[in-house]
């Protein structure tokens, strides 16, 4: 590793020097740590007595070669503070921890699994014109294995589970809530203490390769949240790591989280390439597809507040780890979560943006739950709540989420959110909210139970509830992705023309209509959101219905066989039942 680099900020790949890495019939532990005493390495291979590192002068380098050491043994280093304390740490660039509550680092093979998907990452892409419909997943609840004291499968046995049902559902990827080690299961892998082990409550990092490697094999992208802001304050992670705060803010007014974790401090250029590496090294080594950067508004304004102004040393950061990424990984899609008015998130960094490939549009999905809430009564009010996102659209490259934090913390299941207190009619109007998702332009992305209509919310301990599996509203959630895979004019969301709204003939408020086009066709969608049957008359005369959200197979009135179109002239004629969507095709 280029020293220098490293204390300038450039280092992606950090990670191949510091560590634990097998060298011969040797393993040897290289830590940074530039306030420390003395530091020492303990475990099975000495008996968990004390090897002493060494210190590369005054560089804050240190390291140690162990004979005997063996994959899979576990270990620790002791920091010896200069104020005489010892504390005992995990490894910040361990490659595998044992399961929580232990808190050891594991000597890792990282070139145990050979990936066989190079005709996948040859393909890959990350256009804006390609499909994207992501399915949010937290590993530890999609599925419990009842052989299992805590219920967790494997990363590898999950797959002959998961990707059939990712492929029912016409998912074009995977995104994994943090995979990254953590203690305490409630953060659901949002605090860390393992930024380069993937939590072995789910297997080994050869297990995760394996996972992987089938999901490319039957087309599907993996994804993984990446936390970039903050961390977990257990002792033996980075806090205070060499005795003071070398990965945190010294002052707990920014250096604690509102999540009750530490803030990095991205000013020091150690922390960057800590960071830097980390990120890369999803990508390069587990052949992941993506990240998706949690909590971005924290590294463009102090603690997420505009009015504090914007954080020019995390800004720089996050524009350089953007730029690296993409210099390394060209066709691996970086997502921010990002809710601010920030201009240029997905602009090039060149142009003064940020380098994402897409921001989650957090202002769409905040007024279209609402605009679903709101009574059938006062909703012709509450029209432009629907019109609004396409005013603003062409900023960015957007994706339209309905992520794990809409449905906990009392926010209720997205069924639940919709108005009224007849199931029938709450169905209905998830049936007519996902179509008009699914037409509307952006990426897609739902966190898992969105697609069986479950009515309680996610809690990380129990299993999802399958029974709803092919039920009626399942059913729709799969024809609807299988559509949406199916037609090019749904994916080709960021050109000018692809999009217009079509101002209904007969003026009803709760009637929205628009076109898509694109990929040599064009697709018409329209929704009535009233509680009473509408009409809907629109040129040209010439369509074929591709899916109808009342249809009795999805739990509806409609019969497949029952007639869609009346008095045909130069006009289509539609009587659209409440709470209904349909989508069609218009023939050229």
């Amino acid at each position: 590793m280029d020293k220098q680099a490293f204390f300038d900020g450039q280092v992606f790949d950090a990670y191949r020097w510091f560590g634990a890495h097998i060298e011969n019939q040797s393993v040897i532990f290289r830590v940074f740590a530039p306030n420390a005493a003395k530091i020492t390495v303990t475990g099975a291979f000495n008996s968990w007595k004390e090897d002493a590192l060494q210190q590369d002068g005054r560089s804050g380098f240190w390291s140690v070669s162990v004979p005997g050491a063996q994959v899979g043994q576990f270990y620790k280093y002791r920091i010896y503070a200069q104020d005489g304390t010892v504390t005992e740490h995990c490894d910040p660039y361990g490659f595998a921890m044992e399961l929580r509550p232990g808190c050891c680092s594991v000597i890792t093979d990282l070139s145990a699994y050979t990936f066989t998907d190079a005709d996948w990452m040859a393909a890959r892409t990350a256009s804006p014109a390609a499909p994207v419909n992501i399915y949010e997943l937290h590993l530890g609840s999609w599925l419990q294995d009842a052989t299992d004291q805590n219920g967790w499968y494997r990363y590898d046995t999950i797959a002959d589970r998961l990707i059939p049902y990712l492929r029912e559902h016409g998912f074009t990827h995977v995104e994994f809530l943090p995979l990254s080690e953590h203690p305490f299961d409630g953060s659901w892998g949002y605090q860390n203490t393992g930024f380069f082990a993937p939590t072995s409550r789910y297997g080994t990092p050869a297990q995760l390769k394996a996972l992987i490697d089938r999901l490319h094999h039957a087309g599907i992208g993996a994804i993984m949240d990446f936390v970039p802001v903050h961390f977990a304050v257990d002792s033996y992670g980075l806090a205070r790591f060499d005795g003071t705060p070398l990965y945190e803010y010294p002052h707990a007014d920014v250096g604690e989280s509102e999540w009750g974790s530490y803030n990095f401090i991205h000013s020091r250029r150690e922390v960057r390439c800590f960071l830097q590496s980390a990120a890369n090294y999803w990508l390069e080594e587990f052949h992941f597809d993506g990240l998706r950067m949690d909590a971005v508004s924290r590294l463009i304004y102090w603690q997420g507040d505009p009015a504090r102004g914007v954080n020019g040393d995390t800004l720089e950061f996050l524009k350089n780890l953007n730029r690296g990424l993409k210099e390394r990984h060209p066709t691996a899609l970086l997502i921010a979560e990002d809710s601010t008015t920030y201009p240029g998130v997905t602009h090039p960094i060149d142009a003064d943006g940020l380098g994402f490939d897409y921001k989650w549009d957090l202002g769409w999905m905040h007024d279209t739950l609402c605009y679903f809430q709101t009574p059938p009564e006062e909703r012709p009010q509450h029209r432009d709540q629907l019109l609004f996102s396409m005013q603003y659209f062409s900023n960015e490259q957007y994706l339209l989420p309905f992520s794990h934090d809409e449905v906990v913390h009392g926010k209720a299941a997205i069924v639940q959110k919709m108005w009224g207190a007849d199931l029938t009619d709450k169905y209905a109007q998830a049936r007519a909210l996902y179509l008009y998702m699914f037409t509307h332009p952006g990426k897609k992305l739902n966190f898992m139970g969105n697609e069986l209509g479950l009515l309680t919310e996610w809690n990380e301990a129990a299993a999802l509830d399958h029974s709803f599996e092919h039920g009626p509203f399942h059913t729709f959630f799969c024809a609807l992705g299988q559509v949406y895979r199916a037609h090019p004019a749904l994916h080709c969301d960021y050109e000018t023309d692809n999009f217009r709204w079509i101002e209904p003939q007969d003026g009803a408020p709760c009637v929205f209509a628009w076109e898509r086009r694109g990929g040599g066709e064009r697709l018409l969608a329209v929704c009535n959101l009233s509680d009473q049957a509408q009409p809907f008359s629109a040129a040209p005369p010439s369509v074929r219905l591709l899916l109808h959200t009342d249809w009795t197979r999805f739990g509806g009135g409609t019969k497949e066989t029952d007639p869609l179109f009346f008095n045909i002239s130069d006009n289509i004629s539609i009587s659209l039942p409440k709470f209904s969507a349909v989508l069609l095709q218009i023939d050229a």
